[in-house]
């Protein structure tokens, strides 16, 4: 098995804005053997939640009763369910603040520009009760709103004027990596969702967060150098942790409002927005626009979307866990499909093994054409399993770029081989596979792509 396998840095991108031949830019759904999430034993419940559903305190229940004041009756409902279940006072947030408190924060104090806080409160709710509406849907740029965004993107120098106007209206969009990242945070830890979601509506458009270094290497030098890379502002003293600070790009706040004001059906809430912003600009090195949905950046030669190894510092660092990009898939370099690292069942067993440690895996899939070349590529999570009377697995599934609300259902022998990459836990790894540590990924990356540019 090789994991981080460097000759395949730019082989595969977590997105394609083409479809030759009429091919999807997704899995096609006449492949999915079901969609029905009522017929599923798998739940949007954390693991590890504290099923604590009784306001113990005089604050708790003065701010559960100010939110109820002003919500309107299908979020007060949502809200009733989120108490019954214990996601309300769950408060395994990086500052132990509950779901309750950072949804009364998001009511009562000051929210960023042109963003409305009973919008924000309802869509907070509704995202941590059902993650799956989670999206990657841009929506349009309404007249009213046309000179100011090309005037933010001019700004940027990016792209020409002529171009610009065109660029502007994002119709398949690269940020599956980061509605994927996002819809993990809201259904494993709806605490630190919702904590985000405070921070980056507060007039700060912006949330610090707490990690432990070696979650991101062994040497914290090593993670020194892997935050100074991705360009994230942050402080320590020590070499045990560092306290980072995630901001969306400085033009989302412009994508927000519009969703705030201009939202279609099937689009993204304001919180989609600047969560999506905010991990695409951890990935990219701070080189995102929301504008245009594209990026530079050191370690992708693609302007869209982000590459395996920049999605899995993102992931580390957002959940605060240390991931490993393995790789499954083997590309020459005409980016075509030669064949796999490890065989259907090894696969298949770390996939399992992974799901009941009670982690989402996050999984970069290919599409191909009739020689085999790789045409399209996409970002989903496999939440859950089921094992079906003939002993087959089913692999249970969540698309932010399906337009549909519920998990979703692949077979074994369809989605294994269409299966790049997976981010699975550093102590799975470690005890499987031979592997490459994160900064050493990097380093080379880094080395290998200012040599092809010279």
């Amino acid at each position: 098995m090789v994991v981080n396998n460097i000759q395949q840095y730019n082989n595969y991108n977590t997105v394609s804005n083409v479809k030759p031949f009429g091919m999807p830019k997704k899995l096609s759904l006449k492949n999915i053997e079901a969609k029905n999430s009522n017929a599923l034993s798998f739940t949007s419940t954390p693991v590890n939640i504290n099923h604590r559903t009784v306001l113990s305190s005089k604050e708790e229940k003065e701010k559960f009763t100010d939110i109820l004041n002003s919500a309107d009756k299908d979020t007060k409902k949502q809200l009733d369910l989120l108490l019954k279940t214990g996601i309300l006072l769950n408060s395994n947030s990086n500052d132990n603040s509950t779901v309750l408190d950072n949804l009364h924060k998001i009511l009562t104090t000051p929210r960023a520009e042109g963003l409305d806080a009973t919008k924000l409160l309802k869509d907070t709710v509704n995202t941590i009760a059902n993650p799956y509406i989670i999206t990657q849907q841009f929506g349009d740029i309404p007249k009213s709103y046309r000179k100011k965004a090309l005037e933010a993107e001019a700004s940027s120098n990016l792209i020409d004027q002529y171009a610009r106007k065109n660029e502007i209206n994002v119709k398949y969009s690269g940020t599956c990596v980061a509605a994927s990242i996002e819809f993990n945070l809201a259904q494993k830890m709806p605490a630190e969702f919702a904590r985000f979601a405070e921070g980056l509506t507060s007039p700060n458009i912006s949330v610090k967060k707490k990690i432990n270094l070696n979650n991101l290497t062994d040497n914290p030098l090593d993670a020194v150098w892997l935050l100074n890379t991705f360009e994230i502002p942050y402080e320590t003293n020590n070499f045990d942790n560092a306290l980072l600070t995630f901001a969306p790009d400085k033009n989302a706040i412009i994508r927000a409002q519009i969703q705030t004001t201009d939202r279609d059906p099937l689009e993204r809430s304001p919180i989609d927005v600047l969560m999506q912003s905010t991990f695409m600009q951890i990935g990219s090195q701070q080189s995102y626009s929301s504008i245009t949905d594209k990026r530079t950046g050191k370690f992708n030669n693609n302007d869209k979307g982000l590459n395996e190894f920049e999605k899995t510092f993102t992931e580390s660092v957002v959940e605060d866990k240390n991931k490993i990009s393995v790789i499954y898939q083997k590309l020459d370099e005409n980016e075509r499909l030669i064949g796999y690292e490890t065989d259907p069942d090894t696969m298949k067993r770390q996939l399992l093994t992974a799901l009941n440690m009670g982690e989402n895996i996050i999984i970069g899939y290919t599409e191909v054409d009739m020689n085999n070349t790789i045409i399209n590529g996409h970002e989903i999570t496999i939440v859950g399993y089921k094992r079906n009377p003939d002993g087959k697995i089913s692999f249970i599934c969540n698309d932010t770029d399906d337009d549909i609300s519920t998990p979703i259902i692949y077979s074994e022998d369809y989605l294994l081989p269409k299966i790049h990459h997976a981010a699975l836990p550093a102590e799975l790894v470690e005890n499987d596979l031979v592997y490459t540590p994160n900064w050493v990924e990097g380093l080379n990356l880094y080395q290998k792509m200012k040599r092809d540019i010279k």
